[in-house]
């Protein structure tokens, strides 16, 4: 893919942006369903201008960390265009952040400017201030919101900055052309092991990285909605992508969603598993809710689609290959996927005009591609908006990797597969215990392909470490190779499939980072609990699989001669789930998203050798593989009750 921008760094990507593109939008503020009001590239690129040199002005240096407090709006970009450009680095968190993490990130990155979004947020670290003596300045971005006493307004800082410029002000102009591609551009705090938020550094070589390798048709016409919480990562990559091509990005919500896709007709846009299955949930609804023949009609187009796809999906090798298909297979095969092709295409075209075109106008209608990432998207969702014509690209990464690891192409669309490495990017999956290089191994069949191990990369866009902490940094990338702690397997078609996690922490459909062992160490401080396991990863919810304490439970006068019965008897389960209402709640400290709402006792101990090490810390992949059908009817109902 061609490089869209010649630029070294974000700085240089937003000038050469504005030289470019001009006139153009670059962001659309919602003012109603129907009236966004644009900013121009030239527009955005003059403000962050004189932002960056009212930041200079009050004291920001070069590779200084300024705290970026809030969610989706274009005062956020505009303060990122400013931070970028003055030649420092911001560290960006939601307004969800807590009072721990605020203090904890202001004082571990150092921050003494920081922009907060909102009153509240405003009040909330006024209140913390006198913990953070380094905090020398706060900025208020919310223009129509009254900030408190010390606190300065963004359009002030902007107002000042802009008549130093006209007085002839350049400092920014140093500042550009003083940032090295090694420079951070951000520094993101994620959570931890330890329970403390770790530090990730990327630099404006990861990102540039990023928006070279990202496949991809796009221009200057493109419409990208932006729905996912700005600070994060994905998103970031993404609004930078479209600055790099001249797309306009809009800033939409989850409250407003179905307005905009409707209203704004975007052609691209980040999505998150969640997003689909809401979607899809409404959908069936909507179906079921309609006349029976539109129901039938519905149900016809769907059949024909998923006919029409597979067979399309066999002729172009795009089905999921976990291994390798013979030649006589292909050979007998080819004929019948021809001939069911052939047969259905009349059929499709009708219906897929009449009915499924309906289901696209409902997304906006003219959406190219969305690429969906931050968690595994549910095979079924996968093939159901594939299969109607709404194309949608997973991928993978995390944020110690800008994120995008690999991604899905319209060229490359195989469902089940998060598709092949992006372009630099070297893959390999090795045995989680030994390190063994699993693959590419030419002493394996077919190198190795289709052999499960944990997933390692090595490329530009792999972070330069974590802030303040060599240990953890040395532990995650050893020999230039970092160590992503998840499970998957290279297929026959050359694309990367995630099967799970080979490390503790539990990532939600909706995003939340669970780490499991402080949660798992207050459970089995019930005697009624030996051992314990959380399970959750992409699912809606936090379930548990317990191991019951059988002379416990003996002790209670429960009668039964083994951990298998205890499975069977209903007073067990009832004690179980008291249990863990008392133990994990919001009273004891607990997050409302880590709070248990269901699990299933299973019916034998936890064995050293087997679902242990010798060091007694429980094989994860192994219970998850060992007991992936009971795990399956925990979630088999994503409504389970709460406690």
């Amino acid at each position: 893919m061609e490089y869209r921008i010649n630029a070294e760094n974000l700085a240089l990507l937003y000038r050469d942006a504005s030289e470019r593109f001009d006139a153009l939008p670059a962001f659309a503020i919602r003012k109603s369903p129907l009236d966004w009001k644009p900013v121009s590239y030239q527009e955005l690129y003059q403000q962050g201008l004189d932002l960056a040199t009212g930041l200079i002005e009050l004291g920001v240096r070069a590779r200084d960390h300024i705290g970026l407090f809030g969610d989706n709006r274009f005062e956020w970009i505009l303060s990122d265009y400013g931070v970028q450009l003055c030649g420092a680095a911001d560290v960006p968190r939601g307004r969800d952040v807590t009072d721990e993490e605020l203090l904890y990130i202001i004082d571990h990155a150092n921050i003494q400017v920081a922009f907060v979004e909102t009153p509240a947020l405003q009040d909330r670290i006024l209140r913390l201030r006198d913990q953070l003596p380094g905090l020398r300045e706060i900025i208020l971005l919310d223009p129509d919101a009254l900030p408190r006493k010390g606190v300065k307004k963004l359009q002030d800082v902007l107002h000042h900055g802009a008549r130093l410029r006209v007085e002839g002000d350049r400092r920014v102009e140093e500042r550009i052309a003083g940032v090295r591609p090694d420079d951070l551009f951000t520094l993101i705090y994620t959570s931890g092991t330890t329970g403390k938020p770790k530090g990730v550094m990327l630099t404006h070589a990861n990102m540039i990285s990023q928006i070279k390798n990202i496949p991809g048709i796009h221009n200057c016409n493109d419409r990208v909605l932006s729905v996912l919480p700005i600070w994060h990562i994905f998103e970031r990559v993404i609004e930078m992508y479209t600055v790099s091509f001249g797309g306009c990005t809009y800033y939409s919500s989850i409250q407003t969603l179905g307005e905009d896709m409707q209203n704004v007709e975007p052609t691209f846009m980040a999505s998150a598993p969640r997003l689909w299955e809401k979607l899809h949930e409404k959908i069936l609804r909507q179906v079921k809710a309609s006349h029976p023949v539109r129901q039938v009609l519905f149900h016809i187009a769907y059949f024909l689609s998923r006919q029409y796809r597979d067979s399309e999906y066999f002729l172009t090798g795009k089905f999921l290959k976990l291994r390798p298909v013979p030649l006589w297979k292909r050979i007998v095969l080819t004929p019948f996927h021809v001939a069911r092709w052939l047969i259905v295409l009349p059929w499709y075209g009708f219906f897929n005009a009449a009915v499924l075109e309906r289901l696209r106008i409902g997304v906006g209608g003219s959406l190219k591609a969305t690429i969906s990432g931050g968690g595994a998207l549910p095979i079924h969702i996968d093939r159901f908006f594939n299969y109607v014509g709404i194309p949608v690209l997973e991928g993978y990464g995390m944020t110690e990797t800008s994120p995008v690891i690999s991604v899905r192409s319209m060229d490359n669309l195989v469902v089940g597969t998060v598709g092949p490495p992006i372009p630099e990017t070297e893959i390999r999956i090795a045995d989680p215990e030994t390190s063994e290089i699993l693959y590419p191994n030419d002493k394996l069949p077919d190198q190795g392909r289709a052999v499960r191990g944990e997933v390692w990369l090595r490329g530009p866009q792999v972070m330069k470490g974590y802030y303040r902490d060599a240990e953890l940094t040395g532990k995650t990338i050893r020999d230039g190779w970092l160590r992503t702690g998840d499970l998957g397997v290279m297929t026959h078609n050359d694309c990367l499939k995630i099967l799970g996690r080979c490390k503790a922490t539990i990532v939600l459909s909706s995003g939340e980072n669970i780490e499991p062992e402080p949660i798992e160490m207050r459970l089995q401080q019930s005697r009624f609990i030996d051992h314990c396991m959380l399970v959750g990863q992409d699912r809606k919810f936090l379930g548990a699989l317990i191991i019951p304490s059988l002379a416990e439970f003996r002790n209670e006068g429960i009668d039964a001669e083994s951990v298998e019965d205890l499975t069977r008897i209903s007073e067990a389960h009832r004690i179980v789930r008291s249990e863990i209402h008392r133990m994990i709640s919001v009273s004891n400290g607990f997050k409302r998203y880590e709070q248990i709402r269901d699990f299933r006792l299973l019916p034998d101990t936890f064995q050293v050798g087997r679902e242990l090490t010798n060091l007694y810390k429980i094989k994860r992949h192994e219970v998850e593989s060992k007991f992936n059908h009971v795990i399956g009817d925990l979630f088999s109902s994503e409504k389970s009750r709460k406690f």
